[in-house]
């Protein structure tokens, strides 16, 4: 008799199945028991692999769970140009990343500096070691079921359960993605969009058209299909809509896009082709952009090891796709897929266009022409980035919002977990046809900042009376403006290491993340490396402080920010000069008695030794 070999498809694999011609033996197979961990992370971005390095470090057990097939998030993703801020902020295990990519390029000891441009392959080995060398489990392709994929018991994560069917219990848990899934489904407050500037007392959140300026047409550039007739409708990416009054708020999502890793090396490029389902008219802005007199390529193409670039955004009409994904953060799989897909065809379409189109200036052509993708990064994806950037979705609401106020330095917060120090960072939001009848997009902020600011721990966590087995590092409880600054790939880690720390002492205190003891964790912390405090505040130390301020100075003194952590705004240095030179510091006290005397400096291999 003859059989028949059926394959039935189930999750991951198939199960294959022997029968006669008439007679079909089917056999089923139920579904494993729940896995369990200490710790169960869900998001494998760069935050997700440090959360779980640390756990891991401190002998609990731990498991990453990770939607797509690789580890490290924008970090290995092309993102390679890292925003870094002022790196005396980067420590811990972040730090280490960096470091261990510096040996990756150059050799040599850990000790030795960090490297901060890479290439995605190099970050994608060090995301890889770190995992191997803890001996720490990755599932992959398993997504978070939106629909009943966290089960609650009071006010605890009780287990979490995918779309296969695949359940994870643990006594803690970490969402380290880019979207929140797990924070949302878990009940606790969030926010999307802008805020007003009244919500919070802010300059720099909300619409900003007077602000708009960076990245924006420098020359007039009409927007409708057919030039200087508004009844023919408008070119495509531009709303018919007023972005509304400066400093109102609103629902919209700044821009996303994919950071190319290309190259011009002849024998590893690939060449621009013409994308399928390419459409020339996304592109008409941006050509009549240059024939208005754009003269320059838009796209900032920084170079990163062996002839290779991290590209982003630049100028009005770049590879941010303005306004294409503000249904992306709370958009089911088929949605956010759908936003995916539009963002990778306008960015092909981009590149296709700046190399190929006549109405492109000859020499940004053949600049594009000498460029395409690296053949020998994402292999398996077609050369193409794994993770769009997703530079904003949900962020918690929680007991401490970080604001433009921290991030200022008007405002500091007491129970620091980690530093953060880049601009407040936003990227447009949208683009719009103002009251000349010209194109121009609004919402993108860049305000630099005079020294790094610490994050609350009460911004990673849910606020008091919300979920209490639960830390979210990435989507960090801060306001639109704050999180710009907050959202780098460096600061991700810091604040995933900071995050993996508090839920171990959670285990071990018994005790929800919300009522640890913040004074045990910053010791912990301080002693993994942790940078917690750039400048220490004067008005935090007990006793009776007096400054390098106040102090009756003899000889010429320079100020100095370069060794961290100070107190203050900074602190004195001599210049490496010999002698002559002094400071008083007096004080009047209230009561006599014996006082203990407390100096406070910074160390270096340079200091002083008597």
């Amino acid at each position: 008799m003859e059989r028949i070999i059926f394959g039935i498809k189930h999750r991951n694999f198939f199960i294959f199945i022997a029968a006669t011609a008439f007679s079909l033996a089917f056999s089923t197979k139920a579904m494993p028991s729940p896995e369990t961990y200490d710790v169960v992370i869900y998001g494998g971005t760069s935050a997700g692999v440090a959360s779980a390095v640390q756990v891991a470090r401190t002998g609990k057990s731990v498991v990453i769970i990770e939607p797509g097939q690789h580890l490290g998030g924008m970090s290995s993703s092309g993102l390679g140009a890292t925003d870094t801020g002022n790196i005396g902020a980067i420590g811990g295990i972040a730090n280490e990343f960096y470091r261990r990519i510096h040996v990756h390029y150059h050799g040599g000891s850990m000790n030795n500096r960090g490297t901060y441009r890479f290439e995605p392959s190099a970050a994608q080995k060090v995301f890889n070691d770190l995992i191997a060398e803890h001996d720490i489990p990755v599932v992959y392709g398993e997504r978070l079921d939106l629909r009943n994929g966290v089960r609650m018991n009071g006010l605890r994560i009780e287990k979490i359960v995918m779309e296969s069917g695949r359940e994870f219990i643990g006594l803690m848990y970490i969402d380290a993605t880019y979207e929140g899934d797990l924070m949302a489904k878990a009940g606790v407050t969030y926010t999307t969009g802008r805020e007003s500037n009244d919500t919070y007392g802010e300059t720099l959140n909300g619409v900003q058209v007077g602000r708009s300026r960076a990245h924006n047409f420098n020359f007039p550039v009409d927007p409708y299909l057919w030039p200087g007739d508004p009844s023919s409708g408008l070119l495509p990416g531009i709303s018919d809509e007023n972005p509304g009054p400066d400093g109102s708020g609103d629902n919209k999502i700044q821009a996303y896009n994919f950071r190319l890793c290309m190259t011009n090396n002849p024998e590893n490029r690939r060449r621009w082709v013409r994308p399928a389902h390419y459409d020339p008219r996304r592109y008409e802005l941006l050509l009549r952009y240059f024939e208005a007199g754009l003269g320059t390529l838009p796209l900032h193409v920084s170079p990163v090891p062996n002839n290779k670039s991290d590209t982003n955004n630049r100028d009005a009409f770049s590879s941010d796709n303005i306004g294409m994904n503000w249904d992306y953060p709370e958009g089911d799989y088929e949605t956010r897929e759908r936003i995916i897909i539009d963002h990778k065809l306008y960015v092909k379409g981009l590149c296709y266009t700046l190399a190929m189109n006549q109405r492109v200036p000859l020499e940004i052509r053949r600049y594009m022409m000498d460029w395409g993708l690296a053949r020998n990064e994402f292999t398996d994806n077609g050369n193409w980035p794994y993770q769009m950037y997703v530079r904003e979705a949900r962020r918690m609401v929680s007991d401490y919002v970080m604001t433009e106020h921290n991030c200022l330095g008007t405002r500091h917060a007491p129970d620091s977990v980690g530093m953060g120090s880049y601009n407040m960072d936003s990227h447009n939001v949208q683009r719009y046809v103002d009251s000349d009848g010209l194109a121009r997009n609004e919402g993108d902020v860049q305000v630099r900042l005079q020294k790094p600011y610490g994050i609350s721990y009460r911004s990673i966590i849910p606020r008091k009376g919300e979920c209490e087995n639960l830390l979210v590092p990435v989507c960090v409880s801060a306001s639109h403006i704050a999180y710009g600054s907050i959202r780098m790939e460096p600061v991700y880690m810091i604040l995933g290491q900071s995050a993996g720390t508090a839920s171990v002492l959670a285990i071990i205190s018994g005790v929800g993340v919300q009522d640890i003891s913040y004074g045990a964790l910053r010791e912990i912390l301080i002693n993994d490396r942790q940078v917690l405090d750039y400048g220490i505040i004067p008005e935090t130390l007990e006793g009776i402080v007096v400054d390098d301020t106040e102090a009756m100075l003899d000889g010429e003194w320079i100020e100095s920010e370069s060794v961290t952590p100070f107190v203050g705004d900074g602190y004195l240095h001599d210049d490496n000069t010999q002698g002559g030179k002094s400071a008083r510091f007096e004080t009047n006290v209230d009561f006599s008695g014996q006082y203990e005397v407390r100096f406070y400096y910074t160390t270096h291999e340079n200091r002083a030794t008597n």
